[in-house]
């Protein structure tokens, strides 16, 4: 399998997520997620990761797409899972800010 790019666009990361193709990942910390989230989206903060690495693990097959708020934190977050056995895992470009103009634009900026 080749590998996939680390950054995904949010309209790609729509269709797979629809698809169940992939499963979304916010990093962001518990009290951005309470202003705004994506349904659906696994809340596992970056301060927690790597302790809660082995919750993910079950996961490690399947592409992890992963979202913060301007895709920074999530890019990080991705090279991390991908060293540490999650080869699927990729960044949403532009994070849940971008989401919120092409996909989503009901869902509040901050």
């Amino acid at each position: 399998m080749s590998e996939l790019p680390l950054e995904v666009s949010c309209q790609e990361t729509k269709t797979l997520v629809d698809a169940a193709d992939a499963v979304l990942i916010d990093c962001r910390e518990e009290d951005e997620h309470q202003l705004v989230h994506i349904a659906g989206a696994r809340l596992t903060p970056m301060s927690e990761l790597a302790a809660r690495v082995e919750d993910l693990r079950p996961l490690a097959d399947q592409r992890l797409i992963v979202h913060c708020h301007h895709g920074m934190r999530s890019a990080q977050v991705a090279v991390w899972l991908r060293q540490n056995g999650f080869e699927r895992a990729q960044s949403m470009a532009g994070g849940i800010d971008r989401w919120s103009d092409e996909i989503d634009p009901s869902l509040p900026k901050y």
